[in-house]
């Protein structure tokens, strides 16, 4: 056993959220049993100013203790330790400044509910605390995925249609990389693990805007039967008067209750670009606390964050390394296959009567978005004749042409030329 370098007990602060949640699964996973007081529980308590102990050494966090106050009854929430630091006096010294904290709130009776041999039974029994045998643990649980709802609408997040990776229109060649790479390891873990194969936590699209990196991401959570969250940075610092890194610390716990979540977070190099290496840079906190919070969610099984950007380049280098994320994939521009798959896709009973392989040669710096706009401008534009002159005319290929000639495509020959540079550089599949 290691010498024991000097500890020292303190108040729980909000920036202690990453460690404590460390520190939780640690004593979860050793104790091979979940919790009575979920992780969720625990955490808001400590956030509300309910009494809240950590152990440090350094700037380690190896121990914490939680407990509320009822009345003069107070139930200890959880006491747990990191792996390492087990049985040197640290969850007897967490208890002890627990009960000294709730006797000053007026406690008389002091609780605990813990799995047997859970980390914290020692502790208490070395502090004077007695176990109660004969008696029922009673729990009502909610209906399976209730909790998630809630979660779930709180972060604005949903169950997606099961329908939306076959509706990807075209896109064959990012379709067969995502997924040979990013699905099938994570719909077929035991596989995976045989072939000693890890599923990704986290994955980079890149590519020109309007390429359909959203829709690739949401195709991937409907393909996984996963929910979908997508988290908007203005709106997380427009939600809270802490700022955006409180809020995506926030935003992080509250994920950390679902079951399984696809998390996408569009346009990352709002709050992941490449920092000033200044302290006043007001994005240079936001950066760090994101780099903070990815390793913690990868820890997690059947989690994945996708993180979209039209400027790969701009990403800091950091925020680019392995570690955190599994794959650097370009989502490009339809190929003339593709496009040939979208303009179908988007005609419908109007393909009958145009010609496809015109409108595709005529859209070649078109996105699918692009595409879609054309082919709405043009049934648009047979939709009003009809309604005007009652020909029953069904829409034409030049109504097409005159919409594909009124769309101004979202690409350019130089769009294209860096994102071909950013492939060479930053692609990692």
């Amino acid at each position: 056993m290691e010498a024991m370098p000097p500890w020292h007990l303190r108040d729980y602060h909000d920036d202690d959220l990453d460690q404590a949640i460390q520190i939780w699964d640690q004593s979860r996973q050793a104790d091979d049993e979940d919790r009575v007081f979920p992780v969720s529980e625990v955490m808001a308590a400590a956030k509300a100013g309910q009494t809240a102990v950590v152990a440090v050494i350094g700037d380690e966090l190896v121990g914490m203790a939680v407990a509320q106050a009822y009345g003069k009854r107070g139930w200890i929430l959880l006491v747990a330790l990191a792996s390492r630091w087990r049985e040197r006096g640290i969850g007897s010294a967490l208890l002890a400044e627990l009960e000294r904290r709730l006797r000053a709130l007026g406690v008389r009776h002091i609780s605990a509910l813990l799995p047997a041999h859970a980390a914290g039974t020692k502790a208490l029994e070395n502090s004077g605390y007695r176990s109660r045998d004969g008696l029922t643990y009673y729990e009502k649980l909610e209906p399976t995925g209730a909790a998630d709802a809630d979660v779930l609408a709180s972060l604005g997040g949903r169950m997606l249609l099961g329908d939306l990776w076959d509706a990807m229109a075209g896109m064959d060649r990012e379709k067969q990389v995502v997924e040979r790479r990013v699905v099938l390891p994570l719909t077929e873990p035991a596989l995976a693990d045989r072939y000693g194969v890890v599923p990704p936590k986290a994955i980079i699209l890149f590519g020109p805007p309007g390429t359909g990196k959203t829709s690739f991401a949401k195709a991937v959570a409907s393909r996984l039967g996963w929910p979908f969250v997508e988290l908007f940075p203005s709106r997380l610092a427009a939600d809270t008067s802490e700022g955006l890194a409180a809020a995506l610390r926030d935003a992080f716990a509250d994920l950390a209750e679902l079951d399984s979540v696809l998390l996408f977070i569009d346009e990352v190099e709002e709050i992941a670009g490449v920092r000033s290496g200044k302290a006043v840079d007001p994005g240079h906190g936001v950066t760090n606390e994101l780099l903070k919070l990815i390793p913690v969610f990868r820890e997690h099984d059947a989690r994945l964050l996708a993180c979209a950007t039209n400027s790969v380049r701009s990403l800091d280098p950091a925020f680019l390394r392995p570690g955190r994320f599994d794959y650097v994939i370009p989502i490009g521009p339809p190929d003339p296959t593709a496009r040939a798959a979208i303009w179908a896709r988007y005609l419908g009973a109007a393909g009958d009567s145009v010609d496809l392989a015109q409108l595709v040669a005529a859209s070649e710096l078109f996105t699918p978005a692009d595409i879609e706009f054309a082919a709405r401008r043009g049934a648009q534009a047979a939709f009003e004749r009809e309604v005007t002159h009652r020909q029953n005319r069904p829409a034409t290929t030049e109504d097409f042409m005159t919409a594909i000639a009124d769309t101004r495509p979202t690409l350019t020959p130089q769009a294209i030329k860096e994102f071909s540079e950013d492939i060479e550089k930053y692609s990692r599949l």
